[in-house]
């Protein structure tokens, strides 16, 4: 079964805090990384954490550490894709579609948005 989020998709959350209160719900990034494994994207600007990195150096002699704000993944069930059409949240589906190329005809899977049947 093909993934229903992949990289480069516009998400939004569905869940969570609301932004009133410094969540994240209603928010929409694009996906920088799928953790297949471990059911989770890293969405962009989205799940902002504070990391504390230990001091080292480069080798050319510049202090590395300090105090970092970076994004940490997200559970693929706490966020849904963005319709491109509608620019709201949606499920996924596929169909099969035939696709004529180089004079031959091929079945192609193709991700849509469930909403406005808009291909992904």
């Amino acid at each position: 079964m093909g993934a229903k989020i992949k990289k480069g998709d516009l998400v939004q959350v569905i869940t969570g805090a609301r932004q009133e209160r410094g969540g994240d719900r209603g928010k929409q990034g694009k996906v920088l990384k799928v953790f297949p494994d471990a059911n989770r994207v890293l969405v962009e600007g989205i799940n902002r954490v504070t990391k504390h990195v230990k001091a080292g150096q480069t080798d050319r002699g510049t202090k590395t550490g300090g105090i970092q704000v970076v994004e940490a993944p997200l559970h693929v069930s706490n966020v849904a894709v963005v319709d491109p059409e509608t620019n709201k949240p949606t499920r996924v589906g596929f169909r099969e579609e035939t696709v004529e190329k180089d004079g031959e005809k091929k079945t192609v899977r193709v991700r849509y948005a469930k909403a406005s049947g808009k291909a992904l």
